[in-house]
C-alpha cells in the first residue's frame, strides 16, 4: 500500500505498550519505506526511540481542555505531520477526538473507533476481547492480515552494574498505587523470597518509586534479597528478564515486560482485573487468580514457580 507518512497512537500504560509491539511490527511490514511516527506519553518516549519499527516518537502530554496553547500546539503538529493514515491503537475517547484536529478536507485514513473513521474496528464486543485479539482484529479490518506476537528482542542494556548472582528470579510485589487490591500480600512475597534463597536462587525485587519503601522492608527482613526498586529502566527490565530463572508478581507492567522477554512468568490476579482481557500470553506464562489475593496461598504460587 502506498503511503508516505503513518501515525500510530499508543499512550500506555507499560503493559499496554509492550503488547502493542507486535502491531507496531505488523504496521511497519505493511507500509515498507514509509515514515512511521508514534504518539505516546512521556514515560515511554525514550524507550520507544529504540524500537526498530518506529522512525520518530512524539510525546503527548495529554493537555486538558483548559490548556488552550498546548491543545493548539498538538493540533498544529498533527496537521503539519503529513500523515496519510493513522492507526489509533489507544482507541480512547481522547485519541478518537484527535481525528477532529485535522481539517475536514485533509483528514487521513483512520483505523480505530473514532466517528467517521475510514477503517473502523466495527465490532460491538471489542471491549470483551483480549488486548492482543482486539488489536489484531482492528488491523485486519484495516487490511493488515498478519500480526506477530509482542516482541522485545530488540531491547539492549548493560545490566552488569547490578552484579547479580548467576541464578536469580525477578520478584514484583508492587503495582498500581491506587489499586491496592491488585497486590498479593507483602508477607506472602517475603515467604517466597525465603524459599527462593533456600533453593539457592537470588530474589531480585523490582519496582518503581512507589515501591521503594515496600521493597526496602522486604529486603531488610530477608537478607540475601537484592532490592532494585527505582533503579531499573524498561530496557534493564527486559534484559534482566532474559537472564532470570523466572519472574513472579502482580498484574503490573514489569510482568508484561518479563513475559514478552521470554522469562517464565507467574502473574497474580485478583478480581480487580481480568486475565482473559489483559494477561500476558505465552508458553512460559502462568496466571493465578483469586477474588481476594489474600486467599491465594504461598504454597500454590510456589508450586506454580517450581513447575514453570
Amino acid at each position: 500500500m502506498a503511503a508516505d507518512n503513518i501515525l500510530i497512537i499508543r499512550h500506555g500504560a507499560l503493559g499496554d505498550l509492550v503488547q502493542s509491539t507486535g502491531p507496531f511490527r505488523a504496521i511497519r511490514e505493511h507500509h515498507p519505506g514509509t515514515r512511521i511516527t508514534l504518539l505516546t506519553t512521556p514515560p515511554f518516549a525514550i524507550f520507544m526511540r529504540g524500537c526498530p519499527w518506529i522512525d520518530d516518537v512524539w510525546q503527548d502530554h495529554r493537555p486538558q481542555w483548559f490548556q488552550v496553547p498546548d491543545l493548539l500546539h498538538l493540533r498544529r503538529r498533527l496537521r503539519e505531520g503529513g500523515f496519510q493514515r493513522v492507526y489509533d491503537l489507544q482507541t480512547s475517547s481522547r485519541s478518537s477526538h484527535y481525528r477532529r484536529a485535522f481539517s475536514r478536507g485533509n483528514r487521513p485514513d483512520w483505523s480505530g473507533v473514532a466517528p467517521g473513521a475510514s477503517h473502523p474496528h466495527a465490532n460491538a464486543d471489542r471491549d470483551l476481547m483480549h488486548t492482543l485479539d482486539r488489536q489484531a482484529e482492528q488491523l485486519a479490518m484495516a487490511g493488515i492480515a498478519e500480526v506477530p506476537e509482542p516482541d522485545l528482542s530488540w531491547v539492549t542494556s548493560d545490566v552488569s552494574r547490578f552484579e547479580l548472582l548467576q541464578s536469580y528470579a525477578l520478584v514484583v510485589p508492587g503495582g498500581s498505587a491506587h489499586r491496592p487490591a491488585k497486590r498479593w500480600p507483602a508477607d506472602y512475597y517475603l515467604e517466597i523470597c525465603r524459599r527462593l534463597l533456600a533453593a539457592e536462587i537470588q530474589p531480585v525485587l523490582i519496582g518503581g518509586r512507589d515501591e521503594v519503601i515496600l521493597n526496602r522492608v522486604l529486603a531488610e527482613q530477608c537478607p540475601g534479597v537484592r532490592d532494585l526498586a527505582d533503579q531499573t529502566s524498561i530496557e534493564d527490565l527486559a534484559v534482566l528478564a532474559r537472564g532470570a530463572k523466572l519472574a513472579v508478581g502482580n498484574d503490573t507492567g514489569p510482568m508484561h515486560v518479563a513475559a514478552v522477554s521470554g522469562c517464565p512468568s507467574i502473574v497474580l490476579f485478583s478480581d480487580q482485573s481480568d486475565p482473559d482481557l489483559c494477561a500476558p500470553r505465552g508458553a512460559n506464562v502462568t496466571t493465578l487468580q483469586a477474588p481476594d489475593l489474600a486467599a491465594l496461598s504461598v504454597d500454590r504460587v510456589w508450586q506454580a514457580m517450581k513447575t514453570s
